[in-house]
């Protein structure tokens, strides 16, 4: 039925050329005028048979061009038809009345030779997907808009061309719609997404599936665009090539996976859906030795007392040996975990080979796409921070940020503060992922303190006292080096990381930490005179430590440092300048110099009593 309406409607301007022969037979006026309009039509008659019988066997058919030329060429038709037909009866007042001059027919002319003209165009583009070649030449109809007929041409070689030619057509897609917002929007209103998602879906070979990820990358620019691709059913395809690609394929999936997850909510967490987090964290593992037996493990409590070593810096050869050694003391726990992860070696035992063969930098670069993909994914999702940690996720990201610096390491460790973000607002995840006897969560609390102790880099400590912050709660009461560790970077040259240690100090010290009283006792130990020094630098460093002076206030307000440092004054002046539109922060300075003004009147109320 569909076919058989497609044809309908393409035949309907060869109708309207029949009835304009016939009317050219009767015409007694204007009957040069009305041949030569005749000799035009049975052209264009001839081309719109031929595009017919081209349209109607080709299975493949990109329709888009067809229907917008077959539509003008209908309207350029029925004005000719007009115009012939006035022509049928004599007379001088006849001729007055229905034809005003000459010029009619000069303005149908110039209309049927523009049909004439697209419909060459289209026969040659026809022509080029049939024997090869890209036709990019300009019809009459794209004069208002000539990059049109480059994307129909360009579509058309990818729905129906050669592989080379839809190759290089994807390419050209692709560099169309870099940087322009215009092409993007006409290459997805001409129907271009669907022939691109299925040069990658074939797999003809991995430069067609790398042009094809590359143009659905450019276009994935905004969230209509990336609901074209889900509706296209894009997202499974996508899935699908990242199981089994080679290498140089999966990096631009992989980017793609990230651009839609960005643009679009509901594609995030469609591709969690359709298990895109699996193949990214086994990608992510390769050349990564994972091995999460207990054996010999310590604690996340004797990780962090291990930092108490002075923050000495464990030498990489240190590091190396004592890896060596747990390997040689559990060689039935080794076996069993290779270079590659279990789900690695299922997913790309057929072309591992070709993968152990694949150049460093090629592999480095999927590694980077592939995390930036997760970090992507996780981002406010605790549906696909949950999925990461059901996989080898955690460790992975944990041994990577050890190993790797750059763009790999960075976003390993964002993927880090994604998923403890997402544990610090949900209880569920974090007891589960987190638990102190887990081998994935002590890796990645070893490597959070070691960035903040170790690395000299602003970003990468404001990330890792970010993740050390959402997970405060985890922390038992004896463990001190940890709150130690963040009072130490109080004193950081760079406001922002100081900023940030304050914003995590206040999460281990807020009321709703159940263990804030004793962390709050660490805290004020050390952590009061550069909390004080914070607190005349910009808004947004004094508003986060007046937040914790509160809370030490509320829970030590007995504390000798607070009142060496004068808290009860600093709080009083403090008061009179928060603006109005924070009452939360005023009410909370004013439970806070009452605490203050009780302990210092020799006054020892309940330490919940907040107000008289």
């Amino acid at each position: 039925m569909a076919e058989e309406k497609r044809i309908e409607e393409l035949s309907f301007p060869i109708l309207l050329a029949e009835q304009i022969r016939k009317a050219v037979e009767e015409a007694e006026l204007f009957k040069v005028e009305c041949s030569d309009v005749g000799k035009q039509v049975e052209r264009l008659s001839q081309m719109l048979r031929f595009a017919i019988r081209f349209a109607t066997s080709t299975p493949s058919l990109y329709e888009r061009p067809v229907r917008c030329i077959f539509f003008d060429v209908t309207k350029n038709l029925e004005r000719a038809l007009t115009l012939v037909r006035k022509c049928k009866h004599s007379g001088l007042l006849s001729c007055v009345v229905t034809i005003t001059s000459a010029t009619d027919f000069r303005k149908s002319f110039n209309l049927l030779d523009a049909s004439i003209g697209d419909m060459k165009w289209l026969l040659s583009i026809f022509d080029s997907v049939t024997s090869g070649g890209i036709e990019v030449s300009l019809p009459p109809i794209a004069n208002n808009d000539p990059i049109l007929p480059w994307v129909w041409s360009f579509v058309a070689s990818i729905q129906m061309g050669p592989l080379p030619d839809r190759v290089e057509a994807a390419n050209q897609l692709a560099l169309l719609a870099i940087d322009n917002d215009r092409n993007k929007k006409i290459i997805g209103e001409e129907g271009g997404i669907p022939p691109l998602l299925r040069l990658l879906k074939e797999g003809a070979s991995p430069d067609a599936q790398i042009a094809a990820a590359t143009a659905l990358l450019n276009l994935a620019t905004n969230q209509e665009r990336v609901r074209i691709i889900a509706r296209e059913l894009g997202i499974p395809v996508i899935v699908q090539v990242l199981f089994d690609s080679s290498m140089r394929v999966q990096i631009g999936v992989a980017n793609l996976v990230a651009r839609m997850a960005e643009h679009d909510p509901d594609a995030q967490e469609e591709f969690a859906r359709e298990n895109a987090i699996r193949p990214l964290v086994s990608l992510l593992s390769i050349d990564v030795f994972l091995d999460e037996t207990n054996h010999e493990k310590p604690s996340i409590q004797s990780i962090v007392q291990n930092h108490k070593q002075k923050g000495q810096k464990p030498s990489t050869t240190t590091t190396t040996t004592t890896q060596s050694q747990n390997h040689s003391t559990d060689s039935r726990s080794s076996s069993s975990s290779s270079l590659y992860n279990s789900d690695a070696i299922a997913l790309y035992g057929h072309q591992r080979k070709d993968r152990e063969n694949e150049k460093p930098e090629v592999k480095l670069q999927l590694k980077i796409s592939c995390a930036k993909a997760l970090w992507v994914l996780s981002n406010g999702s605790v549906s696909n921070s949950r999925r990461i940690t059901e996989t080898k996720g955690l460790l992975c990201l944990a041994k990577l940020i050890e190993k790797e610096q750059g763009e790999l390491q960075e976003h390993c460790l964002m993927t880090v503060v994604e998923i403890t973000a997402a544990a610090e607002s949900n209880a569920d995840l974090r007891h589960a992922a987190f638990k102190t006897n887990s081998p994935p969560a002590k890796a990645v609390v070893e490597q959070l303190l070691r960035v903040i102790g170790e690395v000299s880099t602003p970003s990468l400590q404001i990330a890792a006292i970010k993740s050390i912050g959402s997970l405060a709660r985890i922390f038992p009461a004896r463990e001190t080096r940890v709150i130690r560790l963040l009072v130490t970077q109080l004193n950081n040259r760079n406001n922002e990381v100081a900023t940030e240690a304050v914003i995590a100090l206040g999460k281990f010290a807020c009321p709703e930490n159940f263990l804030c009283v004793e962390h709050s006792k660490t805290i004020v130990v050390d952590g009061v005179p550069p909390l004080m020094k914070l607190l005349r630098t910009n808004e947004w460093s004094q508003f986060h430590g007046l937040t914790l002076l509160c809370y030490l206030a509320l829970h030590v307000g007995n504390s000798e440092a607070l009142e060496r440092a004068r808290a009860l004054t600093v709080l009083e002046g403090a008061v009179r300048s928060v603006p109005a539109q924070n009452p939360s922060l005023k009410e909370l300075i004013s439970k806070a110099m009452y605490r203050l003004e009780v302990y210092r009147s020799g006054i020892h109320p309940h330490r919940h009593s907040y107000a008289p």
